[in-house]
C-alpha cells in the first residue's frame, strides 16, 4: 500500500522504508552515508548520502551538501530554504566508509518538514516509537 508524504512524515504508523538502500543503489552514484549532528547540542539532525562531488562542494563552501538519492542531484542544504548547515568539523569513521558532519544550523531548522505551528523542525528525528506507534517528541 502506497502512503502519502503527509502519512509518512506526520503519521503515527510505524512503517520503515525497508527498500531505501535499494533506492540508494539504484541512483547509480558511488555514495557513503553521512550523519549530521549539531556541534553544540549533539542532536542528530539528519542522515544523508554524499558522493565525491557533494563532499568537494561541502569542503569548498563550508555548507553541508549531499547527493539527493531521490532526485539524483546535488543538494546543498539551505540553498532554497535559507536553512544552511555550516560545517564546524568533518569526521571520518574507522573504515572510511561513512562521514559525520558536525554543524551549526544557520537558519530555523534542518528538516524539510514543519511542526504544527508551521515552523521548520530542528531535525528529522521528531518522533519516538512507543508501543508500536509513533508519537511526537517533546522537542518536536
Amino acid at each position: 500500500m502506497s502512503r502519502t508524504h503527509k502519512e509518512i512524515e506526520e503519521g503515527t504508523k510505524f512503517a520503515l522504508d525497508w527498500n531505501k538502500m535499494s533506492k540508494v543503489v539504484a541512483c547509480g552514484q558511488p555514495l557513503v552515508p553521512v550523519a549530521v549532528q549539531d556541534a553544540d547540542t549533539k542532536e542528530v539532525l539528519l542522515v544523508a548520502y554524499v558522493n565525491k562531488f557533494a563532499l568537494d562542494h561541502t569542503l569548498a563552501t563550508g555548507n553541508a551538501t549531499f547527493w539527493s538519492t531521490s532526485r539524483n542531484e546535488l543538494w546543498e542544504k539551505g540553498a532554497t530554504s535559507g536553512d544552511f548547515l555550516k560545517i564546524v568539523e568533518l569526521r571520518v569513521n574507522c573504515e572510511q566508509n561513512s562521514l559525520l558532519y558536525l554543524v551549526r544550523p544557520a537558519g530555523k531548522g534542518a528538516c524539510h518538514t514543519k511542526g504544527g505551528d508551521g515552523t521548520v523542525r530542528r531535525g528529522c528525528y521528531y518522533r519516538t516509537l512507543v508501543n508500536g506507534a509513533l508519537e511526537m517528541c517533546d522537542h518536536a
